[in-house]
C-alpha cells in the first residue's frame, strides 16, 4: 500500500488573505474554511486532491522561527506547475521576488518567499 499525501497544516497570521493570495497564484480554490481547534481559524486551499491548511491560532501571536534550523520546522513548500515562467510573471506581478532559479534534470525550478515566512518552491517537469 502506498500513501499520497493529502494535505500540510500550517500556522500564518492572516489565513483568508493568504489563501487568496494561493488561489490568485496557482488557480487553487478554497475547500473549506471555518473555526479551529482551540478557538482558531482555518482555511483549505488547494485542488480536488490535496491542499494547504492555513491556520490562525486564537490569540493570533505567531513568531518566526529561523528557516533550515529549527529540527521539526517546514523549509519550504514544494508546488509543481506546467508552465514555469507564466507562474514566475503572476508572481512577480503579486509583488514577489523570485530567488534561486535553476535548470537541472529533471526540470526547472525557482523560489519565493510568500507572505507569511513561507518559502515556496515552484518547479515545472516539461
Amino acid at each position: 500500500m502506498t500513501a499520497r499525501l493529502e494535505h500540510v497544516n500550517i500556522a500564518v497570521p492572516d489565513p483568508d488573505a493568504t489563501a487568496a493570495l494561493l488561489c490568485e497564484l496557482f488557480g487553487w480554490h478554497i475547500r473549506w474554511q471555518g473555526p479551529a481547534i482551540g478557538d482558531g481559524w482555518s482555511v483549505h486551499v488547494g485542488g480536488e486532491d490535496d491542499y494547504l491548511a492555513l491556520y490562525r491560532p486564537a490569540d493570533k501571536t505567531l513568531t518566526d522561527p529561523e528557516r533550515y534550523a529549527r529540527q521539526g520546522g517546514l523549509n519550504h513548500i514544494g508546488l509543481v506547475v506546467e508552465d514555469l515562467d507564466a507562474t514566475e510573471a503572476r508572481v512577480r506581478a503579486a509583488g514577489f521576488a523570485p530567488h534561486n532559479h535553476a535548470d537541472y534534470e529533471p526540470g526547472r525550478r525557482f523560489y519565493f518567499d510568500g507572505p507569511d515566512g513561507v518559502e515556496y518552491e515552484v518547479v515545472s517537469y516539461g
